[in-house]
């Protein structure tokens, strides 16, 4: 039977003086839901230390919607930072939730966010300090269900041997029919392999022991999976829609922090999904359709999140916020409820050609802050390649609205290595920082020049599954370097600065993004030898990574910069967004031609395949423009 629940932290409490941040593992926050009486327990894990995985919504929203439910206690957990962890496994502590200090192998449902490929070893870190088996193989009767979600399970492949069922899509709904028909089915007796056959009965759930990886047809050397002969589950998986946004609870954040948090502000999601079509971007593709709450429903979540939480600053976020068709009535509105208060609104990101100058004064405020675009590519041509749709003029206008409006630093986000990208493209990325700055210098008066900055960021790209470019491979990283070199000397002015990505961080994201089943043994000889905590450059050594793969016969470099034919079988196409793969290869074409499509949520349908496939449709609270 499984350990009844116990309060442990009289063991941990004295290893909280040996470890920096302590703070990192003390229980009983304000705002906290759970209830140490349920009958069912469910612990959510976000893969990263306290003060980075507690601002998650996804985490918060399904933290809130489980504990709403009656007889369903929901807690949380982080991963240790690795002076906890080590102090941990040598007092014999087991890994613990935050708010009962419960082991994590005591619940009924172990869930792992997935937020980025990088987590995948602390995913296993998590699990082997809660001694929880790490494959779901080897897991017996009375150990907890493992499940996983998040953006990054389009392509689970590369987790399936360790985990029991991924909940793919959005999570509201589906999780508590996964957690009420696992509770019925444990009341029931069945056994772990009945539970498993009818969790994969619930739309959106992919049980990855049901299923087996062939290579019998056309397909990548990474082999396609399909379900295993006798066993009764769908061929795709289609990921999960609620059923209507607007009615859940635009506030999930209940939990007041005793730690400085990485973003320490209060979160209202205004809407969801993006129909702008990046051809690079997976959010973009496997967040549709397009879902905006009402201008009313935002005002007043803002207004009860400040008075539950007593945060200074409210983010507006969505990937795409100054979309929102109300946005500026909205910006408006608070501006006006929040005036003489030092209450200060922000947008995580702007939308290079939705952001003029009546936006730059409503997001203003009193404190001004730093301003992020995202241009993604230095050239129009490419810009096009990549279906951007937006110009140069884009740039000029909005940095120009930011600066006549008060702010002074602005970065610039771009992406290196590209399809189709030239030296040409790289020296364009620096010409658009100069001119940045040299409007900088025209608009802002002398006085304050000295406090102006200007900088780039620049990312690598990555193929990602489910997005038009997920046939195409990643630059080698050795050209990845040199490209940064050129980017670096051609910044002319020595006031804007240049950071860019690790190389090696980004070909390890290629080879866990564009991977097959085969990839596992890679992850488990990494953490075995010492990887953790991958997302943290400090952290990172790609050699654990190279030794891995030597060990399991496989080429790091091959893996991520193998272009994929067009007709082969892709190793995650058992588990779908929506987006059909038709469409996926029309905006490949598209791109290789330079022709742009345009967004559905201003024009007309674009035949991307989600709202007929899952019954889902754009909902606008106004008219975008």
């Amino acid at each position: 039977m499984r350990t009844p629940y116990e309060n442990r932290f009289p063991e941990l409490e004295p290893l909280l003086a040996r470890v920096e941040k302590p703070s990192r593992y003390i229980d009983h926050e304000w705002g906290t839901r759970s209830s140490a009486e349920a009958d069912y327990r469910v612990c959510l894990v976000y893969p990263d230390v306290y003060e980075v995985g507690l601002p998650n919504q996804g985490i918060a929203i399904l933290y809130a919607v489980l504990n709403e439910q009656e007889g369903i206690s929901c807690e949380r957990g982080y991963v240790p930072w690795i002076d906890m962890a080590d102090a941990m496994r040598e007092a014999g502590v087991p890994l613990l939730s935050l708010e009962g200090a419960a082991p994590l192998s005591s619940f009924d449902v172990v869930g792992l966010h997935l937020p980025h490929e990088m987590a995948c070893t602390n995913m296993l870190e998590t699990l082997d300090l809660a001694g929880i088996p790490l494959h779901a193989a080897d897991r017996g009767e009375d150990d907890p269900l493992v499940i996983s979600g998040g953006p990054s399970v389009y392509n689970p492949e590369p987790l399936a041997p360790f985990i029991d069922a991924f909940l793919i899509g959005e999570g509201e709904e589906h999780i508590v029919e996964v957690c009420r028909a696992h509770e019925r089915l444990r009341d029931a007796g069945a056994t772990r392999l009945e539970i498993l056959r009818e969790l994969a009965k619930i739309p959106g759930t992919y049980v990855p022991s049901l299923y087996e990886v062939r290579h019998d047809e056309a397909c990548t050397p990474h082999g396609y999976t399909v379900p295993r002969s006798a066993e009764d589950v769908p061929e795709v998986v289609h990921k999960r829609v609620v059923a209507d946004f607007g009615a859940t609870d635009p506030v999930p954040q209940s939990v007041v922090p005793f730690a400085q948090l990485v973003h320490d502000r209060l979160s209202i999601e205004v809407l969801r999904g993006c129909a702008r079509g990046c051809r690079f971007c997976q959010a973009g593709m496997t967040y549709r359709p397009v879902r905006e709450r009402t201008p009313d429903q935002i005002v007043s979540a803002v207004m009860r999140g400040l008075e539950k939480t007593g945060y200074d600053e409210v983010s507006l976020t969505s990937l795409s916020t100054t979309d929102h068709s109300c946005c500026p009535e909205v910006l408006s509105r608070l501006n006006r409820r929040l005036a003489d208060t030092g209450i200060r609104i922000s947008i995580p990101s702007q939308r290079l050609d939705s952001f003029g100058i009546d936006m730059a004064l409503q997001v203003a405020g009193e404190k001004k802050g730093g301003l992020t675009f995202a241009p993604e590519a230095g050239s129009q041509r490419l810009r096009d390649v990549i279906n951007k749709n937006v110009t140069e003029d884009d740039l000029e206008r909005a940095t120009r609205a930011a600066f006549e409006a008060g702010w002074r630093r602005v970065k610039l986000y771009f992406m290196m290595g590209l399809p189709g990208e030239t030296d040409e493209d790289i020296v364009a990325i620096a010409n658009l920082a100069d001119r940045t700055y040299e409007i900088a210098r025209e608009v802002v008066p002398p006085a304050q020049r000295g406090g102006v900055s200007v900088s780039i960021s620049c990312s690598v790209f990555i193929p990602k599954a489910a997005t038009p470019f997920q046939w195409c491979a990643q630059t080698p990283d050795d050209e990845v370097k040199r490209r940064q070199q050129l980017l670096l000397r051609s910044v002319r002015n020595r006031a804007v600065r240049v950071h860019y990505h690790d190389a090696d961080t980004s070909l390890l994201e290629a080879v866990l993004s564009r991977g097959g089943r085969d990839i596992a043994p890679v992850i488990l000889g990494a953490w075995r030898r010492g990887a953790r905590f991958d997302a943290w450059t400090e952290q990172f050594d790609l050699s654990r990574w190279e030794e891995a793969a030597a060990e399991a016969g496989i080429d790091l470099r091959e893996v991520a910069t193998e272009p994929f034919d067009l007709d082969a079988r892709l190793p995650w196409e058992h588990v779908s967004p929506g987006v059909s793969r038709g469409y996926l290869l029309r905006e490949y074409r598209k791109a290789l031609e330079g022709t742009t499509t345009a967004d559905c949520s201003r024009t007309s349908c674009t035949g991307c395949g989600v709202c007929p496939t899952l019954h889902a449709d754009n909902i606008l609270a106004g008219e975008r423009a």
